[in-house]
């Protein structure tokens, strides 16, 4: 009897606490038919207890908490949605006033008969030229940079090409030697130099790489990745920038993605890059003749390197930390975008994330080493440093991810079960749909697939979000480096043979346990809407939870050719 007595209790302990969570009937649950006894006296009470307890706790903490997060948020939207509307404006007008950087810098061709001369022998008037091509076991790749670099046009005399092979795997390391043997024999002077270490990475090999007695002499080096394969004409194109206008420290090329249409994962990629390439960096190039150098397929003046004071292996991302002390030297930049050096795009998502988690945790992690350094600066200008520390680091870097993942994410699906927490409908509806649109339009190709960037987004946002904490915290792997995967879409396109199978795995190798939790979170938001009607965000919550789900079972990344 005493069992079933308590077995009753703790029904109706059950039963009221569903009741309450569920905003049900403020009366104690009795069923009809039986009567209260004393037991369930005190457990009424002690319900009672619980739930004024959650509702001070809930006024008094919960809901002001969820306020200020939301305003937070709104802030944050508003910077992100202004710097958006910014970077986009300068782009429309660059293109509709024709200013392109042969129009703005002084730019003159090299003669018609540059092309007689140089194959007839040297060229003494023309600058020495170095390449740098950094690798890390990238046997599909390996051979891309360097076969381009061989090709490229300029005086054999002219032109010094260095290979850095840091490669632990000894097939590759073979196969790289055998690739710049077979170049040295045609002619070209090719230099392969080897590490037995990875110190500094790729930071490391390139400033080990300037070392070398041969570099001394050249004026400007180019850079490009294994995977990077630069037209003939890069150097004629990219030259007389840096010839004829002094104060300029670097040319950027855009990157043109040989495997853009690959799978899904691409597509959304494309997209994302064609944003941060047409606007972002021609926005940076037109206003304050500063960008981030995007580490590959770009060539500098080595003067501007040597006086910012060479490459530095404190972040992993050396390219933008370089880039922004040579800025504060007073060096200017050029983003060529009708320049294009073709690229290959990562086609897993696992190769994704941590090219995203580089990309998002090194900027965090510079900003924390160079924010007194950028204030400090001597050469800068007031209106540079604002634009780097505010408009650069802060709108793009940090706030951006920030009002993605949690605003998105976590804000707007938790205010569901606070009814009394209001978001504007502007901060829900029109920033997103503004913010959407200006950053979907540089890939008209794309634009039918802009439901699933976003969604894609924002998963990934959760990623890049987590990687900047641990770069402005420098902690747990803020200097882990890993090289993008790549599987040889270039050489394919060449008609190479490539290894392009798609590696078995079973179903729990691929799970990711945290886009799992979050998307279950999102379902029970979405549910929780869509059952008591609180605000309609189930509208935007549940497709969101899905495309967590979707990643979460690593249903993403598939190497399979598509048609979309």
């Amino acid at each position: 009897m005493e069992a079933s007595n308590a077995g009753g209790g703790s029904r109706h302990l059950l039963a009221s606490l569903l009741a309450f969570i569920l905003g049900g009937p403020n009366n104690y649950y009795v069923e009809e038919g039986e009567e209260e006894e004393e037991s369930e006296v005190v457990i009424r009470k002690v319900v009672q207890w619980i739930r004024w307890a959650w509702e001070v706790v809930r006024e008094s903490a919960l809901v002001p908490a969820l306020r200020l997060a939301v305003a937070m948020c709104l802030v944050m939207s508003v910077i992100m949605v202004l710097e958006k509307i910014f970077m986009g404006a300068v782009s429309l007008f660059v293109r509709l006033a024709g200013r392109s950087p042969s129009k703005v810098y002084r730019w003159e061709p090299f003669p018609d008969h540059f092309d007689e001369e140089m194959q007839q022998g040297s060229i003494d008037n023309h600058p020495m030229v170095l390449i740098q091509i950094p690798l890390f076991n990238e046997r599909q790749v390996y051979n891309v940079a360097i076969r381009a670099a061989c090709n490229l046009l300029w005086p054999s005399d002219r032109l010094v090409i260095q290979v850095l092979d840091d490669s632990t795997d000894f097939v590759v390391r073979e196969l790289v030697k055998d690739e710049c043997e077979k170049w040295k024999r045609n002619g070209i002077n090719i230099n392969l130099e080897t590490r037995d270490h990875r110190k500094g990475y790729k930071a490391g090999a390139l400033k080990d790489g300037m070392k070398s007695s041969y570099v001394q002499k050249c004026e400007y080096v180019a850079i490009f990745d294994a995977d990077h394969q630069p037209t003939c004409d890069f150097l004629k194109q990219t030259i007389p920038f840096l010839i004829h206008n002094p104060k300029i420290a670097l040319v950027q090329a855009r990157w043109k993605f040989v495997n853009a249409d690959e799978c899904l994962t691409t597509r959304i990629q494309e997209m994302s890059l064609d944003y941060h390439f047409k606007v972002e960096q021609e926005a940076g190039s037109s206003t304050f003749a500063f960008f981030g150098f995007n580490g590959t397929g770009g060539i500098w003046r080595i003067m501007a390197i040597k006086e910012a004071g060479g490459w530095n292996e404190r972040t992993t991302v050396e390219d933008m930390d370089l880039a922004v002390r040579a800025s504060l030297k007073g060096w200017k930049f050029i983003f060529a975008g009708h320049i294009k050096v073709k690229s290959e795009l990562p086609c897993t998502f696992k190769a994704y994330r941590y090219q995203q988690y580089r990309w998002s945790c090194g900027p965090a992690n510079l900003l924390r080493h160079m924010t007194f350094e950028i204030i400090a600066a001597k050469n800068a200008t007031i209106w540079k440093k604002l634009y780097l520390l505010y408009s650069f680091f802060f709108a793009r870097k940090i706030i951006c991810h920030n009002v993605t993942f949690f605003f998105y994410t976590i804000v707007i699906p938790i205010s569901i079960f606070f009814p009394q927490v209001v978001i504007p409908k502007w901060a829900v509806v029109y920033i997103p749909t503004t913010i959407t649109i200006l950053s979907s339009v540089t890939t008209p190709s794309s634009i039918h697939l802009v439901l699933l960037w976003i969604l894609f987004e924002q998963v990934m946002s959760f990623h890049r979000c987590k990687a900047v904490y641990i770069g402005l915290l420098e902690a747990g792997r803020v200097r882990e480096w890993i090289v993008t995967e790549k599987f040889g879409s270039n050489n394919m396109q060449n008609g190479m043979k490539a290894d392009h199978k798609k590696p078995k795995s079973k179903l729990w190798e691929r799970l990711n346990v945290t886009e799992l939790v979050l998307g279950a979170f999102l379902v029970i938001c979405a549910s929780y809407d869509i059952a008591y009607r609180v605000k309609a965000y189930y509208y935007y919550i549940l497709p969101q939870s899905l495309s967590f789900l979707i990643v979460g079972f690593g249903f993403v990344g598939n190497l399979s050719q598509a048609n979309l």
